[in-house]
């Protein structure tokens, strides 16, 4: 996922949820009653239709992902930065896996799409290159994704998508001020790998049955460097975009907090998301929701060329970008929830063939570059109620002097009302350097006010 601090202040780059478990125990019933269960539970679950789809096993799902981020956030892999050996080594485990899942290679003639970008400027740059700007020299980078098939016969193709590339040992996108080391990378985004190995297993196996679309699952790299992959496959796609009926991607979903809050980003770009999502019950699962089409990950190389696409995402985190985002920190449970969820809407669109697409008005995002001031937080993006939720306060900014800490909720700066992120921002375009005002807030639900000076 590519946000990134600029000035302090959390920003991304625009590239141009419950299985009802029956628990039933009646000693008194009659042996014929007993024999007959299965049976009518069988019937009820195939009446029910997706909403009580039998999964494999969560205990299963839950094993899987935790091989599987066991080995891509290993050091073995030295953080996949984009272009290096490291990653080279992670494309080739993920063939090996999508051949055993019995999957076709989609590629170019293999199960790569090799690739070659050229940065344009020195924030596209991998650490250890070197560049002349001035002479206009920069390093060619390699790197490729990794895509399997799964043929059902069908007319239309459902695109599952996560990239698999980090940042290395650290590059201009990295929030470590420390020494050098190692960014595993295990939410982000092992853990959507993760998922869509889980997701192709199950997939494959016709667990559930699910033959009304094709499926095209891709490890796409060069998402952190500015959805590279992504947007590479969408110019030069290994089958007819035409042919695509929708796109998942999944990008940090391996953090389920304790709301088991679970956002799914792009719902605008398609009517038939908001039609089943809402009919979707999984495991106490709290769904929030946003329309715009486009966002710091690789749903948006999709939705820039009319395929109705959605994001999976389970939050930000204090790790993020820094070499603490290691595996012993993912909520494995809840990552075999996400995985149940998102396969339960898979099926309830088993038959919809090709979703219908719309385009979304676009949220007008004012950018760090435009504020004077900032308090220096990262906003919790998955709270959806009044005024804006802390996920993390910068030691040393205005936020942390005027004693905000994480989970405190902005509610008010000033004379100006915070009901959401977007009134922080339009907030904060109101303030000098210099300048004290009130900080109105929301903690352990008590009002209080604290003085901020910018």
């Amino acid at each position: 996922m590519v946000f990134f601090f600029q000035n302090g202040y959390l920003a991304w780059r625009r590239i141009p949820s419950h299985f009802n478990h029956f628990l039933i125990s009646r000693p008194q019933k009659s042996e014929m009653m007993k024999k007959l269960l299965p049976v009518v539970l069988a019937a009820f679950v195939l009446n029910a239709g997706f909403l009580c789809t039998k999964p494999l096993s969560k205990t299963v799902a839950e094993t899987g992902a935790r091989e599987s981020i066991g080995m891509l956030a290993s050091d073995e892999f030295e953080g996949r930065g984009t272009g290096t050996e490291g990653e080279r080594k992670a494309s080739a485990w993920l063939a090996g896996k999508f051949s055993s899942l019995n999957l076709q290679p989609k590629g170019d003639s293999s199960w790569y799409q090799n690739y070659s970008f050229v940065p344009k400027s020195a924030m596209q740059i991998h650490h250890g290159d070197t560049a002349s700007l001035g002479m206009g020299l920069v390093k060619e980078i390699k790197t490729r994704n990794v895509i399997g098939f799964l043929d059902n016969k069908a007319p239309y193709t459902v695109v599952i998508g996560a990239h698999y590339d980090h940042l290395g040992y650290g590059d201009e996108n990295s929030l470590w001020t420390g020494e050098k080391a190692i960014h595993n990378g295990a939410d982000d985004n092992a853990s959507g790998v993760a998922a869509l190995l889980e997701l192709a297993k199950q997939l494959s196996l016709k667990q559930p049955t699910t033959t009304g679309h094709n499926y095209l699952f891709i490890a796409f790299s060069g998402e952190e460097k500015g959805l590279w992959g992504s947007n590479y496959f969408t110019k030069h796609p290994t089958i007819d975009l035409g042919n695509m009926a929708y796109m998942i991607n999944m990008d940090m979903v391996g953090r389920l907090n304790t709301e088991r809050a679970l956002a799914i980003n792009g719902v605008g770009t398609s009517p038939e998301w908001m039609k089943v999502i809402p009919e979707i019950k999984v495991e106490n699962l709290k769904i929030v929701t946003s329309e715009g089409g486009t966002g710091p990950s690789d749903h948006t190389s999709f939705y820039n060329s009319g395929v109705p696409a959605v994001h999976f995402f389970t939050g930000q985190h204090e790790d993020y970008h820094k070499p603490s985002d290691d595996a012993a920190k993912i909520n494995y449970e809840g990552l075999a929830s996400v995985v149940n969820y998102i396969k339960h809407l898979i099926v309830a669109l088993d038959k919809k063939g090709k979703l219908e697409f719309t385009k979304t008005k676009e949220e007008e995002k004012a950018s760090a570059s435009d504020f004077k001031v900032t308090l220096g937080v990262m906003p919790d993006y998955l709270y959806n109620e009044r005024g804006l939720r802390l996920d993390g306060v910068k030691e040393d900014r205005a936020g942390h002097k005027a004693g905000l800490i994480k989970g405190d909720i902005v509610i008010q700066l000033g004379e100006y009302p915070v009901e959401d992120i977007y009134g922080y921002m339009e907030a904060l375009g109101k303030f000098e350097k210099g300048q004290t005002t009130d900080c109105k807030i929301l903690r352990n639900g008590e009002e209080m006010t604290l003085k901020v000076t910018w």
